[in-house]
């Protein structure tokens, strides 16, 4: 799969615009001015290294992780359908950790973890389009998202802190002393964790479907149309960095 300038473009817009609708007070600018300092990686990146797993491509990350977030709040409304107890967190809190729950995959605040392939039998055998950029010390994805957001003066409460921390659920072997216990103390407070997590579990399920499924029952998917120039002009002219432009307008 791949995306094109102005579906990126338009994904940014969407990206941002949850931070303005959802996200409140301070915390809400320094958001924003944290996003717009990184706009150009993190508009670009992909949302994991190997096309196996999903959205490995230019922009998808940020479109995984809008998914995320469209999934959390319809997961929600589900959730209190069924009469959960909706005071243990608020709808900030489940946005908030939404946007943020796979930020550590962009690196550090000066590489990115994710760099193109340059093992030409890794991309085509392997289907690695990207590799791990070694000049960046490992930490988790959980771990170094919430260091990047402390490190920039975004605060968060205990709830979203959880959520991030355990979005990938048992899949991760770290959640297993917060997810897999007996003693009703030791269970988390709220479920703000479990629905993000099945946000999560469904986006990326989706996302591999769309990639993948087209090929297993080889039915012929349609190219997407081509743009006109217009309308790429008309894309490119609402990005303000020199730099992501030149490399929107390649696409």
């Amino acid at each position: 799969m791949s995306l094109t300038a102005e579906q990126i473009q338009s994904n940014w817009i969407e990206f941002m615009g949850n931070i303005e609708k959802y996200i409140t007070g301070e915390r809400q600018q320094k958001l924003l001015d944290f996003y717009k300092k990184y706009e150009e990686r993190i508009s670009l990146m992909p949302a994991a290294h190997k096309k196996e797993y999903h959205n490995s491509f230019p922009g998808g990350y940020v479109d995984h992780v809008n998914r995320v977030v469209a999934a959390s709040l319809k997961i929600y409304d589900v959730w209190c359908e069924f009469e959960m107890d909706r005071s243990t967190f608020t709808i900030e809190e489940l946005v908030f950790s939404a946007i943020n729950h796979d930020l550590g995959k962009m690196g550090d605040e000066n590489s990115a973890s994710y760099i193109p392939q340059t093992d030409k039998w890794r991309r085509e055998k392997l289907g690695e389009e990207y590799m791990f950029n070694k000049e960046v010390p490992f930490a988790s994805v959980p771990d170094r998202g919430l260091f990047m957001l402390q490190s920039h003066g975004v605060s968060y409460t205990f709830n979203e802190m959880l959520a991030i921390q355990t979005h990938d659920g048992l899949y991760d072997d770290a959640n297993v002393k917060y997810l897999k216990t007996f003693m009703p103390e030791q269970k988390p407070r709220t479920s703000l964790p479990f629905i993000l997590h099945q946000a999560d579990l469904m986006s990326a399920r989706i996302e591999f479907e769309k990639e993948w499924l087209p090929k297993f029952n080889k039915t012929a998917t349609p190219p997407s149309p081509k743009p006109s120039t217009s309308a790429k002009k008309k894309a490119l002219s609402s990005v303000s960095s020199s730099g992501l432009k030149s490399m929107l307008d390649s696409l």
